[in-house]
């Protein structure tokens, strides 16, 4: 009974880490995260969208307001997408930086592909260190 027991502490413990190792992937965390913000963009959440912004962000933009208004000014397809969808991502330096490319189709009906710099921050969590917007000018057809 004893090492009946052993055996499946063992087995739970190891699923608990493996589901653990899973669950903090970091591609599927920072796609979560640029999700979390698309949404907050999309319902004018001015402090929620701000949160996901890296301290070099912060620093040039310390007013959330100020950030808030940039995006709306500048990354407009960000800010209210028609539709998204992920594209390629890249892990740097075992998860150290994050590159995503989100494909944007705007409210206007251009196409865009955003490229989302990703940086772990100190304490391991990530945070969104910059936004590159280019402009799809070729379609490839679907």
């Amino acid at each position: 009974m004893r090492a009946f027991l052993a055996v499946f502490i063992l087995c739970a413990a190891f699923l608990a880490l493996v589901a653990t190792a899973r669950a903090e992937d970091p591609i599927d965390t920072t796609r979560a995260m640029i999700e979390a913000q698309i949404k907050a963009f999309l319902n004018d959440d001015v402090d929620a969208a701000y949160s996901y912004a890296a301290p070099g962000i912060k620093a040039i933009y310390p007013d959330k307001n100020v950030f808030f208004a940039m995006v709306k000014k500048s990354y407009r397809p960000v800010y209210h997408p028609g539709n998204y969808a992920f594209g390629r991502s890249r892990s740097i330096d075992n998860g150290a930086m994050i590159y995503h490319e989100v494909l944007i189709s705007g409210r206007d009906g251009k196409d865009w592909t955003a490229i989302y710099q990703i940086a772990r921050q100190p304490d391991g969590s990530y945070k969104i260190n910059g936004v590159q917007i280019v402009p799809n000018t070729e379609s490839k057809g679907i």
